[in-house]
């Protein structure tokens, strides 16, 4: 375990802490060329409320708020114990409801543009992928589980994050260490600048089946309103989730399943057909 951050008082570190996180990598400066994976990262509302995203050279950053707590506070109430330093205070909740990701019917909330703003959204024929839609979507009825084993929509309830934060940083390095497992873990830097780690956080789009409410919807524009990278990704560095009905070593109730791959990176943990 590493080592508690070194507070000298309890404050809002104890019930959450603040971030920037590393959304996209742009193609040729474009804001919207980042519009599906920044789509795909805000939806994961609720334990994270998300601010503006911010476009700095070829990257698309957003602040964010990581509604962890440290894995050495007692919360009672507004009541806040440290069992690593002995200290108690009132520290107040600030945290809001998950912001909805549906405007109304047919008016999703996504980014376009670079900007999160209500995009229109129909039904359309399906496009070709690299992936089938299949009739019985197989996920509805799998046994997945996330690090806190909550069964069903793993990969639609975790997700891997790049936090920046630079190496001589030591303080915050240590508050983000410190956030509850299995809500924040596997914690690795990445280089000088920047922190991997996995959340457990459920997207907003998911709807009471426990199934993506984008599936099968267009925006206006043409492109899909479900992000690309929840149905077509690179087959390398295969990665499945405890229970994945994709995973063909699981059982025979893999069905034909055994040719589709899901992937893990960084950025992303990848999403199969809902």
């Amino acid at each position: 375990m590493p080592s508690p951050p070194d507070c000298r008082s309890v404050g809002p570190q104890c019930r959450s802490l603040p971030v920037t996180l590393q959304v996209a990598r742009l193609e040729n400066g474009d804001p919207a060329s980042g519009d599906h994976e920044a789509t795909w990262l805000l939806g994961h509302t609720q334990r994270i409320q998300f601010g503006d995203l911010q476009q700095e050279g070829p990257a698309l950053f957003v602040a964010a708020t990581l509604n962890i707590p440290c894995r050495h506070a007692t919360i009672s109430g507004a009541i806040v114990t440290c069992r690593a330093h002995g200290l108690t205070g009132v520290v107040p909740d600030a945290q809001t409801a998950p912001e909805p990701r549906w405007k109304g019917p047919g008016e999703a909330m996504l980014v376009s543009g670079g900007e999160l703003a209500a995009v229109r959204v129909d039904e359309a024929a399906p496009k070709p992928s690299s992936l089938p839609v299949f009739q019985a979507n197989p996920c509805e009825t799998a046994g997945c589980r996330t690090a806190d084993n909550r069964v069903g929509a793993a990969c639609c309830r975790d997700l891997q994050l790049t936090i920046l934060c630079a190496a001589h940083d030591v303080l915050f390095e240590s508050l983000v260490r410190a956030r509850k497992p299995p809500l924040l873990c596997k914690v690795e830097r990445e280089g000088p600048a920047a922190l991997g780690v996995e959340v457990i956080s459920a997207c907003g789009y998911l709807n009471e089946r426990n199934v993506c409410s984008l599936h099968g919807l267009t925006r206006q524009d043409g492109r899909t309103a479900k992000p690309d990278l929840c149905f077509d990704w690179p087959e390398d560095d295969a990665y499945y989730h405890p229970g994945c009905a994709f995973n063909p070593t699981n059982s025979a109730k893999s069905l034909s399943l055994n040719n589709l791959q899901t992937s893990s990176t960084r950025s992303t943990t990848r999403v199969v057909v809902t």
